[in-house]
């Protein structure tokens, strides 16, 4: 899974690849992937749908309100990424607080994927599904408070957790 070379493989699954590419594309990111110390890649999650409408999302299993992205699309995509060494990181304001001791402990990972939810989440038979087959799901919120996505999230984690793989920062003292 992990490229000769890079320190860590991030996967990003959201429907705003693009929106997630350009930052990570920028400043230590940027440079960290352009010197393949992080393997990073973004993934249009609407590209696993089966319909031709390429639809994410449903009401909710079991009734509620709003919609809910559905489990199979997310199964079509992680699938074939999931490894013993891969963390998943499903963005979701029930989650445990990110905080720096998390970062420290995501930086040794090989294999990140983030989840970057919509709507209402992601289907919680998702988590479940990989949970059972013993994957490692870590349920994660930035703050008290609710995004229209996991995007930001993951970015704000992103930029946290690469900081401190070594030789991402031009100058070890600065994580001091």
């Amino acid at each position: 899974m992990l490229l000769k070379g890079f320190s860590m493989r991030i996967d990003v699954f959201t429907l705003f690849p693009n929106l997630v590419d350009a930052f990570c594309s920028e400043s230590l990111l940027g440079r960290a992937r352009n010197e393949n110390i992080v393997d990073l890649r973004c993934h249009d999650l609407r590209e696993h749908t089966t319909d031709v409408h390429h639809s994410v999302d449903d009401a909710p299993f079991g009734g509620g309100a709003g919609m809910v992205m559905l489990p199979e699309i997310w199964g079509n995509a992680l699938d074939p990424l999931m490894t013993p060494e891969t963390d998943l990181i499903i963005l979701t304001p029930a989650g445990k607080r990110f905080d720096q001791p998390m970062a420290t402990s995501f930086s040794q990972s090989k294999h990140l994927v983030f989840a970057c939810g919509r709507y209402e989440g992601i289907d919680d038979r998702v988590r479940q599904y990989y949970e059972s087959k013993n994957f490692r799901v870590h349920e994660v919120s930035i703050g008290d408070y609710v995004l229209g996505g996991g995007e930001v999230a993951s970015l704000v984690m992103i930029e946290a957790i690469t900081r401190l793989i070594p030789g991402v920062l031009g100058n070890p003292e600065s994580l001091a």
